[in-house]
């Protein structure tokens, strides 16, 4: 996904949360996914994968480590903590693109997942994708809340025991 090179590296400020640096992960970057995961307690992770994942096989690691020209992810760091706090990735599909997240849990209800979710969503908007749709845990109020508070949401609709969002970027 071409998206404008000055926004590699940027530093934010979540309200109520700590100072964000954030860059893009590169292809390949297994151990960054491994380290967040690892952050994560098993709600988090039955929230963020929709059930159970005590861990990731080979398989999955390599998928989620996957940058190319539909797939970009941006990497969180909290000041003062070396390790990834928060992963955001958007795959592209025409003017429309999937996106995911997921925060460690000691940096969640800080703003962290809402202002790593809204850098994805202006890159998604300079590259041209107009809606995102999401899947989300029923259970996962906060996704879904996210969601809302950086999109136009369109439709929520059931996808099995999961929920569907289809929400619009372009005019936010």
């Amino acid at each position: 996904m071409e998206v404008p090179r000055a926004h590699d590296d940027r530093t934010l400020e979540p309200a109520g949360g700590p100072m964000l640096h954030v860059r893009l992960m590169r292809h390949g970057e297994a151990r960054t996914v491994m380290r967040l995961f690892e952050r994560m307690s098993e709600r988090s992770r039955r929230a963020r994968f929709h059930g159970a994942k005590p861990c990731l096989n080979r398989s999955e690691l390599r998928q989620l480590a996957t940058i190319d020209r539909d797939r970009h992810v941006l990497v969180a760091y909290a000041e003062g903590d070396p390790e990834p706090v928060a992963i955001a990735r958007l795959v592209r599909d025409g003017d429309r693109a999937e996106v995911a997240f997921a925060v460690a849990d000691a940096y969640q209800q800080r703003g962290v997942g809402s202002a790593l979710v809204a850098e994805l969503v202006a890159d998604a908007r300079a590259a041209g994708i107009t809606e995102i749709d999401a899947f989300v845990a029923r259970d996962n109020s906060a996704a879904l809340a996210i969601v809302r508070r950086v999109a136009r949401v369109l439709a929520v609709y059931f996808d099995g025991p999961d929920l569907a969002v289809r929400a619009a970027i372009a005019d936010c």
